[in-house]
C-alpha cells in the first residue's frame, strides 16, 4: 500500500506531470498511467521523471506470509482488517510528516486530504469508522504511534477510480516501483531499478527513509528476506542524500 503527498498547490499540477510521462510513449492508446502496463523501460523512463517532481512517497509493505503465525492472525482474517491496519500505518507517517513539513516552511498549520483509489470489496464507509474509532482513543492499549488529528479529520477523506485522477496513477507508480523491488517475480528475482531511482522522493525522519517512506511489517530484521531483498532494504537504510523531501 501506497501513497504520494504534495503541497496543494502542487495538486492542480499533477496531471501535467502525467500526461508529461504519456507524450514520452506516443504508441500508448489508454489516457491514463498504470505501471503494470507499461514496459521495463517505459517504466524506468516514468521513475526518471517522477524522482524530479517535488512529491513526497510512502508504502507500507505487508509480508502476509508472517501473518500465518501471528498472535492476531484470526482477527486479520476478518474482513477489510489487514487493509484498515496498514492504512494506520500510512496514515500515521503522512499526517507526521505534512505537520512538520507545515512547521519547517510555514506556520506549523496543515490538513491532510486524503483520496483513496477505488477497490472491489472495500467499505470505505467502514475504514472512516475505524479511523474515528482511533481518534476517540478507544483503543485497549496506547499505541506508539498515532495519526496526527490535528492535521487528518476522518470526513476528509474521498474515492476516485484510478482512471480520473492523476494522483492516483502517480502514487501507483510509487507503489508498484517499491513492490517490484521486494517482491520476487515468478523466477525469484526482484527488480529494484525502478525503486531505486525513486527512492530520494521517500519521505524520511532525521534523514532516514526506512520505518518512516518504506516500512515493512513485520518490521526490517523480523522479516524473513532473501538476500536480494535485505540488500535493497539496507541501500534504502543507508540512503543519505538531501535532494528530495526535506525531512520531516
Amino acid at each position: 500500500m501506497g501513497a504520494c503527498i504534495v503541497r496543494n498547490d502542487n495538486d492542480k499540477l499533477l496531471p501535467s506531470w502525467r500526461d508529461e510521462i504519456l507524450r514520452q510513449f506516443p504508441q500508448k492508446r489508454t489516457l491514463d498511467l498504470h505501471f503494470r502496463d507499461l514496459k521495463h523501460d517505459q517504466r524506468v523512463q516514468t521513475c526518471l521523471m517522477l524522482a524530479q517532481k517535488p512529491i513526497g512517497a510512502c508504502v507500507v509493505a505487508s509480508n502476509k506470509i508472517t501473518l500465518l503465525t501471528h498472535p492476531k492472525r484470526e482477527i486479520f482474517k476478518q474482513k477489510q482488517h489487514l487493509y484498515n491496519y496498514l492504512t494506520r500505518f500510512l496514515l500515521e507517517r503522512l499526517t507526521h510528516a505534512c505537520k512538520r513539513k507545515s512547521e519547517i516552511e510555514d506556520d506549523g498549520s496543515a490538513s491532510l486530504k486524503v483520496v483513496f483509489s477505488r477497490r472491489r470489496g472495500t467499505d470505505y464507509h467502514a475504514m472512516r469508522e475505524y479511523l474515528e474509532f482511533l481518534r476517540d482513543g478507544r483503543e485497549v492499549m496506547t499505541p506508539v504511534r498515532t495519526i496526527n488529528w490535528d492535521v487528518l479529520s476522518p470526513s476528509d477523506i474521498a474515492v476516485e477510480n484510478h482512471s480520473k485522477r492523476a494522483g492516483l496513477q502517480i502514487a501507483d507508480v510509487f507503489t508498484s516501483a517499491l513492490w517490484h523491488a521486494i517482491e520476487p517475480n515468478r523466477y525469484g528475482f526482484c527488480e529494484s531499478r525502478y525503486a531505486r531511482s525513486l527512492a530520494v522522493r521517500l519521505i524520511k525522519t532525521n534523514g532516514q527513509r526506512l520505518n518512516y517512506g518504506l516500512t515493512l511489517v513485520p518490521p526490517f530484521g523480523k522479516s524473513p528476506l532473501n538476500d536480494e531483498q535485505k540488500e535493497f532494504i539496507e541501500w534504502i537504510r543507508l540512503l543519505k542524500e538531501k535532494r528530495g523531501p526535506p525531512d520531516s
